[in-house]
């Protein structure tokens, strides 16, 4: 199984970001410490990072890094970069783990990573892919990956939205979408945060300098989910679970 196991925000302002996503989306981060958990006895899922120079330099702004877990860097770089994805820079070594990102064959960054993932699949609450393709996206990390497609759900105007698992059998962790019928969307992956109540969720995010990027919206599966943008432009998603 081949997981996003580690969030990663790049950010202009790592402090400030720190404390917005403590404030309005509930993450736990221990006093002085860049690491975040969904919970104070969970498994560390991320970190808060300044958005690098190189990065900056080619005009990308404030986002959210999903890094993919991975037996072997050096060979998911070589197969990812034959799929037509191409490599961000060099590979890196954090903290004796190996990193790389890399641009997917439509646009969308991401890297990866040998951080184990057994201890941090399927935390976030939901996992989008914004893409010029939905189908050949979910050719591509399946084929990359071995994510499993799942329903596809007609959006009318605005395209089919793929959902897909991990793996075959596995549950839903995620869905592609089509951007280009969407005014105003780059192609991203969008990371969503579990909350319990939403419309209090989007207060806090606006009370805290971010913003909802237009109207709560109802998801496929039941759930209502609103984009956002955090204060430095990094854009999320908040996530209300549908009713049981």
């Amino acid at each position: 199984m081949h997981p996003f196991c580690w969030y990663e925000l790049r950010t202009t302002d790592p402090i400030a970001a720190r404390a917005f996503y403590v404030d309005a989306v509930g993450l736990v981060v221990a006093a002085g410490d860049a690491r975040w958990r969904l919970r104070p006895d969970g498994p560390e899922l991320g970190e808060f990072a300044a958005l690098p120079a190189q990065a900056a330099a080619r005009g990308a702004p404030a986002h959210w890094l999903g890094h993919v877990a991975v037996a072997d860097v050096s060979a998911a770089v070589q197969r990812f970069v034959a799929l037509g994805a191409s490599p961000l820079g060099p590979t890196q070594t954090r903290g004796g783990l190996l990193v790389a990102p890399l641009r997917d064959p439509l646009g969308a960054v991401l890297a990866v990573t040998s951080r184990p993932a057994t201890a941090t699949a399927a935390t976030i609450a939901w996992c989008d892919l914004h893409t010029r393709d939905p189908a050949q996206a979910a050719a591509v990390y399946a084929s990359m990956f071995g994510w499993a497609p799942g329903p596809r759900h007609d959006l009318g105007p605005l395209g089919d939205y793929h959902e897909f698992a991990w793996q075959p059998g596995g549950p839903g962790v995620g869905g592609m979408s089509d951007a280009a019928r969407r005014p105003g969307i780059h192609t991203h992956w969008l990371f969503h945060f579990a909350v319990d109540d939403l419309d209090a969720a989007i207060d806090r995010v606006r009370s805290g300098g971010g913003r909802a990027v237009g109207e709560p919206m109802r998801a496929p599966g039941g759930a209502r989910v609103a984009p956002c943008e955090d204060p430095q432009g990094a854009a999320f998603a908040l996530h209300e679970a549908a009713p049981s």
